[in-house]
């Protein structure tokens, strides 16, 4: 067998073409929130919570956390675990700040992520306050890893055809668009 030894022609060759491994990677540019942050009041956040019935055995998981409020009021009031994700850098440091206050920490975690691409096996209770069309578009992703009876809680937007287990409206100006109404689903038996 034959084996050629690189010769000065594939050095240069090697020296003046890109090599595609050895370029540094581009970084990329981080996604913009496609929902705009606006905060679940405290009523809606004690009112959500005691819908999905959250205890200290729960994993409550907040989709959109933003500052980290839901999931730190499950750690602070019920003992649970709770893992918060967003896509904005801000509203995570804004979270883990707030988790410290609040003397939660060891209970809460915030990931910086796509909230699609979050793995959510082990959640048991999950929270949202998006727009009606994520939800329909999460509702796959929640049925399909959510184990059943798990509990979605939901601020305002409901899931189109998937018709809730449980509503409630909270008291409040009948204009108010916001932290009024929520919804509740049980994750079903596959």
């Amino acid at each position: 067998m034959y084996i050629r030894a690189p010769g000065l022609a594939d050095l240069v060759l090697a020296l003046i073409l890109p090599a595609p491994l050895a370029l540094p990677q581009q970084s990329q540019t981080p996604r913009k929130p496609e929902v705009p942050y606006v905060a679940t009041s405290e009523a809606a956040i004690r009112a959500m919570l005691k819908l999905a019935n959250v205890t200290k055995d729960d994993i409550v998981y907040d989709l959109g956390c933003g500052d980290g409020r839901i999931v730190i009021a499950a750690a602070k009031d019920y003992g649970a675990h709770g893992v918060g994700i967003d896509i904005d850098p801000q509203r995570i440091r804004e979270a883990n700040a707030n988790a410290s206050k609040a003397g939660v920490q060891q209970l809460v975690r915030f990931d910086e992520k796509d909230l699609f691409q979050t793995d959510l096996h082990n959640a048991t209770v999950v929270t949202l306050f998006l727009r009606e069309d994520f939800n329909v578009r999460l509702r796959p992703k929640l049925l399909k890893e959510l184990k059943p009876g798990a509990r979605i809680v939901s601020n305002t937007f409901d899931m189109y055809d998937w018709k809730p287990d449980k509503q409630l409206v909270l008291p409040g100006p009948s204009d108010e668009l916001f932290n009024r109404k929520l919804y509740l689903w049980l994750v079903p038996q596959k």
